[in-house]
């Protein structure tokens, strides 16, 4: 029998267990032994006897799939934790854009300025400064290339033309206020409708203007005016008057007549009703000056700002947004 000492290598096969789905594999592998390290015959025996028939469990991993159809739960489920409770992972709240901050902030600061008539110095300060930071931001820089976007109703929630302020002050017709003033814009037809309603104790009514457009440049417009509306009124449906109205720096107290308001609405529902019933009034603008243009400045599907004759800003909301609401 050779010695131990002789002895320098030997031949051992390792057996690799896989599960029934996989190919085994074996390979020769040769163990450096040394005469210091070298087991007994009995250890050698238990080793092999381990490894050639010891039979172990295979190992499973469980994954979810993802059906190509969105089932009654939702969104997908990522992961399944131990005990089958799965875990949805929700995305996080998308961050507002710079855009929409700066939208948000002109919306707070227009809200009772009265369409600007009502500012102050520094609130129109700050209205100047947040349409100007929107302006080097516009996301349509030739608006009248994207004509679809002005399409629809833009009510005018801020202006700086001085032209406006007497009928936004009500002048001398105390009981009377201006509840909108709306632009209407067409792009096939290339037509645009200014209106401006007017809401008393009463009823309501409109002025209106019907003018056509054309395209001067990528920001640009010519405006021509050729026709305008007087409203039917329409009765309100009951009559509000207030506890008092200034007129002429005078005070007047109105509780006094309040005895009549019932006789009062009664006649004038019915004269409401025969008015009503009439078609509106319409005459032609034949005045060779009933131009102007329009440089729109900021455009997007809610919001635009355009600037007219001596540098006067005007502010619209497209109607529905949720920049109307305060």
């Amino acid at each position: 029998m050779a010695s131990i000492s002789s002895l320098n290598q030997i031949p051992c096969k390792t057996l690799q267990i896989t599960s029934q789905y996989s190919k085994p594999t074996s390979k020769i592998s040769t163990l450096p032994i040394s005469s210091t390290n070298f087991p007994s015959k009995t250890e050698l025996h238990r080793s092999i006897s381990v490894k050639e028939f010891t039979n172990p469990k295979p190992k499973f991993t469980a994954q979810a799939t993802n059906y190509d159809k969105e089932d009654e739960w939702g969104p997908e489920v990522e992961q399944i934790r131990p005990g089958g409770v799965a875990v949805v992972e929700e995305e996080p709240p998308k961050e507002p854009s710079e855009i929409e901050l700066l939208k948000k902030q002109l919306a707070d600061s227009l809200y009772g300025t009265n369409r600007g008539l009502s500012a102050s110095s520094e609130t129109r300060a700050e209205i100047v400064e947040l349409i100007t930071q929107l302006e080097s931001k516009n996301p349509n820089p030739a608006p009248t290339e994207a004509l679809t976007l002005l399409n629809g109703k833009w009510i005018l929630a801020y202006t700086s033309f001085s032209g406006l302020f007497p009928l936004l002050s009500r002048g001398n017709l105390p009981l009377v206020r201006v509840e909108e003033i709306s632009q209407t814009i067409d792009s096939e037809s290339f037509t645009v409708q200014n209106s401006v309603v007017f809401a008393g104790p009463l009823a309501t009514t409109s002025i209106s203007t019907n003018a056509k457009f054309e395209v001067r440049s990528p920001k640009r417009v010519q405006i021509k005016f050729e026709e305008g509306i007087i409203g039917t009124p329409q009765l309100t449906d009951s009559i509000v008057l207030p506890e008092n109205v200034e007129f002429l720096g005078q005070k007047i107290d109105l509780s006094p007549f309040k005895g009549l308001i019932t006789s009062v609405q009664d006649t004038a529902s019915s004269v409401a009703k025969s008015i009503s019933s009439q078609p509106p009034i319409k005459f032609p603008i034949t005045n060779n000056n009933a131009q102007s243009w329009l440089l729109t400045t900021y455009l997007d599907d809610e919001l635009r700002i355009s600037r007219g004759d001596a540098g006067s800003v005007f502010v619209l909301i497209k109607e529905g947004s949720p920049l109307l609401k305060p």
